[in-house]
């Protein structure tokens, strides 16, 4: 398995921005491959990339000949091929409690303020942004109050946390006040402390604008 991976991804995207975060924790090399989804009517409308992923959305990754899309299960495949530190716990209560919230951030969510879902609201898209956010945030504060130690599962990085810091970048881009959610805020402001969170932020990716880099 010596063939790098490649992740066809977006700076800012928050599926993409997961993949990379998996891939920083386990240590793995990968290449990047930009999918611009402004420029040109948007990159991953291409004929070319759509037999990547039929779907049109990032990330797309090519790893051990085969491709792969939606990043949870890219990052649970790449946590059952690949050695380094568990991604989802061994205990099935904890593994439950994992999938759990990055389901509910990755279906409840984070689709809500897709591109493509955004680009049909128009004029609205902020306000309509801010009331999916916070309608989520207000399920999962709770849930992580019980759940959490100091990670979103007790205190190993799983795949739930992976899944929480790019919601709450998405967050603080349309505005809303993450304060309300003090569990939230205070693992979130935990995670971007580790390196593997990062190295992988979109303020410092191949295709991350001039004026948006850290």
């Amino acid at each position: 398995m010596s063939i790098t991976p490649v992740l066809h991804g977006y700076f800012r995207s928050s599926c993409s921005w997961r993949v990379r975060i998996a891939f920083a924790l386990k240590g793995i090399e990968y290449d990047q491959v930009p999918v611009n989804l402004i420029k040109d009517g948007g990159q991953q409308l291409t004929e070319q990339y759509k037999t990547l992923n039929p779907m049109q959305q990032v990330p797309a990754v090519e790893m051990d000949g085969i491709t792969l899309s939606q990043s949870l299960a890219v990052i649970q495949y790449i946590d059952e091929t690949r050695p380094g530190p568990r991604l989802l716990p061994a205990d099935p209560k904890k593994r439950a409690q994992v999938r759990m919230i990055s389901d509910l951030i990755a279906s409840g969510i984070q689709p809500l303020q897709n591109l493509h879902v955004i680009q049909k609201i128009g004029a609205d898209k902020v306000q309509w942004s801010q009331h999916f956010i916070d309608r989520g945030f207000q399920a999962l504060e709770p849930i992580l109050k019980q759940t959490a130690g100091k990670y979103c599962v007790g205190d190993e990085i799983s795949m739930a946390d992976i899944c929480l810091v790019p919601q709450v970048y998405n967050a603080e881009r349309f505005k809303v006040d993450v304060g309300q959610y003090p569990t939230i805020k205070r693992l979130n402001q935990t995670l971007l402390e580790i390196e593997a969170f990062k190295v992988s932020h979109p303020s410092c990716q191949p295709d991350t604008p001039a004026d948006l880099r850290a």
